[in-house]
């Protein structure tokens, strides 16, 4: 499911429950299936950067490959310059998680919101 500007997919995210009470215990958030479709070439990469509270990683541009984020802890603000040389900003928090896609050669960052380290 995309937004407005085609590289936002909101995820799923499920409860997940103890197998003897069926409490829930925590979550599970889907980050990647093949079969969803919407990453044509299979990552070739995947790590976590963590951000300390109030700072900046960026700006910054891949010239040789698409950029996939996903917040998973904290919250964070991706400013991407489009295509019209304008800013988009768009919030991500690991509450509701949400596949930033960033494509080569487009200039972005992103900033702690939290008060705490943030990870995407």
């Amino acid at each position: 499911m995309g937004n407005q500007y085609n590289n936002v997919i909101k995820l799923e995210k499920h409860d997940t429950k103890d197998v003897r009470d069926q409490h829930i215990n925590g979550s599970l958030t889907v980050v990647w299936r093949d079969w969803d479709n919407f990453i044509k070439n299979s990552p070739k990469m995947v790590y976590v950067s963590s951000v300390n509270p109030g700072e900046i990683k960026g700006p910054h541009i891949h010239t040789k490959r698409n950029s996939y984020f996903v917040c998973i802890h904290g919250k964070v603000v991706f400013v991407i310059k489009n295509e019209k040389r304008e800013y988009m900003e768009i919030v991500a928090t690991a509450d509701e998680p949400l596949l930033v896609i960033i494509p080569k050669n487009t200039p972005s960052a992103h900033l702690n919101l939290s008060n705490g380290i943030s990870k995407v």
